[in-house]
């Protein structure tokens, strides 16, 4: 994850066990208090990562998104971290 000065977006690189042709896809959002939303284009349909942190309790939440078949979002995992 890193911030574009120039585009003033937040840049997203996911790397996992699903294979290089999905690690070539970025994910690009914008900054909104304490979340920060990435969309990513995948040739099998869009993808959404949200990071959220809550200051006061020190957590985080991870949320990840992907639309269906059937145009419907769907959570792909929802993790809270915590110290």
């Amino acid at each position: 994850m890193g911030y574009d000065p120039v585009s003033e977006r937040y840049v997203l690189h996911l790397m996992d066990q699903f294979g290089g042709r999905f690690s070539e896809t970025l994910g690009y959002g914008v900054r909104e208090g304490n979340t920060i939303r990435f969309v990513f284009e995948y040739p099998d349909g869009p993808f959404h990562t949200t990071y959220r942190s809550d200051p006061e309790k020190s957590t985080w939440e991870w949320l990840m998104e992907q639309k269906d078949k059937n145009g419907k979002w769907a959570s792909f995992a929802d993790l809270k971290l915590s110290r």
